[in-house]
């Protein structure tokens, strides 16, 4: 993945980080929490003999990563003092214990290796020629608010939404679903549905056989993460095909990661890079998921738009022609600056 400008280690590198807070223009609910404004750690390298500049955004989801929060600013603090060995650490066992400094020191890097431009892979979507299509998402509220988010997605020309569901009342969420595929089909619409865990063991085969009624694309993470030998029978007989998230985060070396994806024999993965240890991880699980006939799409965590644009560009030269989760940055009251635009349902490169 890095090419010979690093591996010859002939030029010396520098590296600083720095922290911000992302601060929403409106809560984002889910299941598990709301999120009013959160931390995001922009990883800076240069060479020493050169100005061209490279950015990594380390993104952690503190109630959901598994990096240690009360060491990662040390951690970065190591990363940056160290970082002419890096090719000694990027995957050690103990960087693997932070996914979300993993990522954005591979990002940081490729960045800096062809060019500092934004630039992670070169790709007809990173020349403006090609655009990546994206879900619409629609948080967690009150009936009122996620009837005004469906809409507007609805007036976008979004043709996949997803809703993340298990907050509200399940009747109102039931409702909404209902009115969306009665005014669409599944052909003209397709919907997705995240419920983040929030569905207990004795009613979540009963809200599978509703949601499969109203031809829903997928559901993910139906029940909580850590049950493999429920979630595997929930994925032997669903009525819908189910999408494994949050069972993901933790799993760190490439056996493990094939022995779930056997044990469990979801119908689709979700890559999140940020929670699952970067580029060469999620390239691991596809590669898994290749052999076992499994489907993928990658999903931005509420990363600033340094992130979100190492996100799109990964996803896109995959070849995966699958609506994407991918966030727009329009969620957050201040931002980065970013190459990434939005016209309808497709995320574009502004050469």
């Amino acid at each position: 993945m890095f090419k010979a400008i690093f591996s010859k280690q002939k030029r010396r590198l520098k590296a600083m980080w720095e922290r911000y807070d992302l601060v929403f223009k409106q809560p984002a609910k889910t299941s598990r929490e709301t999120f009013k404004k959160k931390d995001t750690y922009i990883l800076k390298l240069s060479f020493e003999d050169q100005e061209i500049e490279g950015f990594g955004e380390c993104s952690p989801l503190w109630t959901l990563s598994i990096d240690p929060k009360q060491y990662y600013s040390e951690k970065l603090d190591w990363v940056c003092a160290n970082i002419n060995d890096w090719q000694d650490f990027i995957y050690s066992d103990e960087l693997s214990k932070y996914p979300s400094i993993q990522f954005g020191l591979e990002t940081a890097l490729l960045d800096l290796e062809n060019g500092g431009k934004r630039l992670i892979f070169d790709s007809n979507f990173t020349e403006g020629k090609d655009s990546i299509e994206i879900n619409g998402l629609v948080w967690m509220g009150d009936y009122e608010f996620m009837a005004q988010q469906i809409e507007d997605k609805i007036n976008a020309g979004f043709k996949c939404v997803k809703l993340k569901i298990g907050a509200i009342d399940w009747q109102n969420e039931k409702q909404l679903l209902q009115n969306i595929r009665n005014r669409f089909s599944a052909n003209e619409m397709e919907l997705r549905v995240d419920a983040n865990g929030a569905f207990s063991k004795e009613k979540v085969t009963d809200k599978l056989k509703f949601l499969a009624d109203l031809n829903i694309h997928s559901i993910e993470q139906p029940i909580e993460a850590k049950q493999p030998i429920l979630m595997a029978d929930l994925c032997a007989s669903t009525p819908i095909p189910i999408a494994l998230d949050e069972e993901l985060i933790g799993i760190k070396n490439y056996k493990d990661k094939e022995e779930l994806i056997q044990q469990v024999k979801p119908q689709y993965i979700i890559l999140k890079p940020s929670l699952i240890g970067g580029i060469k991880s999620c390239n691991e699980w596809i590669e898994i998921a290749n052999k076992n006939k499994i489907n993928w799409w990658a999903t931005s965590a509420l990363e600033g738009n340094i992130g979100l644009n190492s996100i799109a560009q990964f996803a896109y030269q995959t070849g995966n022609k699958m609506p994407q989760g991918l966030g727009t940055g329009e969620l957050f009251e201040t931002n980065f600056k970013t190459p990434l635009t939005l016209k309808g349902n497709k995320m574009h490169f502004e050469v």
